[in-house]
């Protein structure tokens, strides 16, 4: 019954998009969920859980006349318009990307060593409970996988580096 009346919600929905626009999603204080199309007023007893955006793609906003623009047309139109970006503008996001990346690769070399850290702990301890040899490599295996997706990571992050003009 709940999945038939599910259903019939989301194929409301899906055949007004409209809808999508003030669709909301409630809980009860039982734990059902409810779907309103009025999220100024929640359902009695209910908390909102989130609400829907419209699915349909919004169209671009028109450039700004007479402003400082990152793009500027191409001299190519037989292909439709195409716009190309500004050097500078370029430049700019080429150095932000670098910065992120190198922050993200400062992170990720730190988490590295930690994990390399605790995988060293977990490998120097040996519990009662692990004479079988199978045991402790159960026990260690989680923190050699922390150590190698760490350094997966690190090996990405440097390629992307890389890859920078």
């Amino acid at each position: 019954m709940r999945i038939r009346r599910l259903a019939m919600i989301l194929a409301a929905m899906l055949l007004q998009p409209a809808a999508w626009a003030e669709t909301c999603k409630y809980t009860d204080s039982d734990g059902r969920v409810i779907y309103s199309n009025t999220p100024n007023s929640p359902p009695k007893g209910a908390t909102k859980v989130k609400c829907f955006e419209d699915p349909t793609p919004k169209p671009a906003p028109p450039p700004a006349a007479g402003g400082s623009s990152d793009a500027r047309p191409s001299k190519n139109s037989d292909s439709g318009p195409k716009s190309r970006v500004n050097p500078e503008a370029q430049k700019r996001r080429d150095d932000d990307r670098r910065r992120i990346l190198e922050q993200e690769l400062a992170d990720e070399s730190r988490q590295l060593d930690d994990a390399k850290k605790a995988l060293a702990e977990q490998e120097a301890v040996r519990n009662g409970n692990e004479r079988n040899y199978e045991r402790f490599l159960a026990r260690v295996q989680p923190y050699k996988d922390a150590v190698t997706s760490h350094e997966n990571n690190v090996e990405a992050i440097k390629r992307e580096i890389a890859n920078l003009k």
